[in-house]
């Protein structure tokens, strides 16, 4: 494993692993990002975790890129704690309505990869899938873990408008849509569940290295769940 520190900017570094994109390296960025943050560094404004970097941002009249890389080194060189490794893990279970106008695409997920409507909705249900990053959208999720029988290219025409709580398939990934936007994903089902609530100090329902569970709701379970969460966080549990 190798580490690459660059400027990118006058106010921002990158650091970069050379490892390929896994749940381990994931949780050596979760470690990281969590060091840093104990570490208060004076000048650092933020950092953003992504697949295989951390882009740090810093205000240079405040620290020096030289000192700050010099923090980030330090931070590196205490190595992945084993700690991070056992401690307990955020799952957020997310219920979704499958199919029909809150899947549009899901026949074409069934169709692209032979198989029965009913088998993908189970597939996609299966795998704990742990949060790489956020991105794309303000609080929107990257998960990987798909089952790869169900990957499924992203859609040739960008929709116009895909409404907020939407559940996609891209490729080998699948995400959900915090906000209504425009998008290529396939879309095969919706949550009632808010991704963001700007009223919290952390407005993100999902941070990187949380993990996800679906499951299967019906239409009237929906409508009451929308009801029902009217902006509260869903139930979190540990493992």
């Amino acid at each position: 494993m190798v580490q690459h520190i660059q400027a990118i900017s006058d106010t921002a570094l990158r650091i970069e692993w050379s490892d390929d994109v896994s749940i381990q390296l994931n949780d050596m960025i979760t470690d990281f990002c969590s060091h840093l943050k104990k570490r208060s560094i004076p000048g650092v404004v933020e950092w953003v975790p992504a697949y295989k970097t951390v882009t740090v941002y810093y205000l240079p009249h405040v620290i020096s890129y030289q000192n700050l890389s010099n923090e980030v080194r330090a931070i590196l060189n205490m190595g992945h704690s084993t700690k991070a490794q056992t401690k307990s893990k955020r799952v957020i279970s997310v219920p979704v309505y499958y199919g029909e106008e809150a899947g549009p695409d899901l026949e074409r997920v069934a169709t692209m990869n032979d198989l029965p409507i009913e088998e993908v909705i189970a597939r996609h249900q299966q795998p704990d899938y742990v949060v790489y990053m956020l991105g794309f959208l303000p609080g929107f999720p990257y998960l990987g873990g798909l089952d790869q029988s169900i990957a499924t290219p992203r859609l040739e025409t960008v929709r116009k408008e895909t409404p907020k709580g939407s559940v996609g398939i891209a490729h080998h990934q699948t995400g959900i849509y915090s906000t209504t936007s425009p998008g290529g994903w396939n879309i095969i089902g919706k949550t009632p569940l808010s991704l963001i609530d700007v009223h919290k100090q952390n407005p993100f329902l999902f941070r990187p290295g949380d993990y996800v569970k679906f499951y299967e709701i019906t239409k009237d379970e929906f409508t009451t769940f929308e009801q029902e969460m009217d902006g509260k966080s869903p139930y979190l549990r540990s493992s």
